[in-house]
């Protein structure tokens, strides 16, 4: 399987996490969610290449120390066309196989639980909900088909209406991303990768 992982310049992305943090560390807070997200699928069973969408690659060479591929994002704004673009240039090298869209705020990545959602797929165009159950945290082809990325607001059900299968197994590592403070307290009770946990040092705070 290949990836794309789409990312926002470190300072504007992960709007509603604002205040977690001073705002100054907000650019930090947001690298280590996807440094932390992109180590487990590094260490995941079955991943070929990792392609990073970047709105500005500079703002993120650091990933490229996991095994990522940088590219700049489209000129024509928007997440979908991100990964369409990322798409596009995966198939290149790999025309039959599978191809997912990973979110990069998964700091509690398990890679066993993305193991697990590749093998449920068997093959099929499918996704994985949030914890809410309305957006998507992952997407995949089938293999040589297309991503057809549905992202935004309602994606979970934008996805299915798509003929996506949502795969039903517990996946709380891959379910759970981090959009807001809350978000982030269920993340720090999961336990979340190091760059995270340094970032936030005692505010990373279990839920009770």
């Amino acid at each position: 399987m290949d990836l794309i992982v789409p990312l926002k310049h470190p300072r504007d992305g992960k709007s509603r996490l604002r205040g977690a943090l001073a705002e100054e560390r907000h650019p930090d807070l947001v690298l280590a969610l996807a440094y932390d997200t992109l180590a487990a699928v590094a260490s995941a069973a079955h991943v070929r290449r990792v392609l990073v969408v970047a709105a500005d690659p500079a703002a993120v060479s650091e990933l490229a120390a996991l095994g990522a591929e940088i590219v700049p994002e489209p000129e024509v704004p928007g997440l979908n066309e991100a990964l369409r673009h990322g798409e596009a240039l995966l198939r290149a090298g790999s025309p039959g196989g599978v191809i997912g869209a990973l979110q990069a705020d998964l700091p509690a990545l398990r890679p066993g639980d993305l193991a697990t959602a590749l093998g449920e797929a068997a093959g099929r165009r499918a996704f994985v909900a949030d914890r809410q159950g309305t957006g998507t945290t992952l997407l995949l082809s089938a293999p040589g088909a297309p991503l057809d990325p549905r992202f935004g607001v309602g994606s979970a059900g934008l996805h299915t209406r798509s003929g996506a299968t949502p795969l039903a197994g517990g996946l709380v590592s891959l379910r759970s991303d981090v959009d807001t403070p809350e978000d982030l307290g269920h993340a720090c009770s999961l336990g979340v990768g190091e760059h995270t946990a340094a970032v936030l040092g005692t505010a990373c705070v279990p839920l009770g």
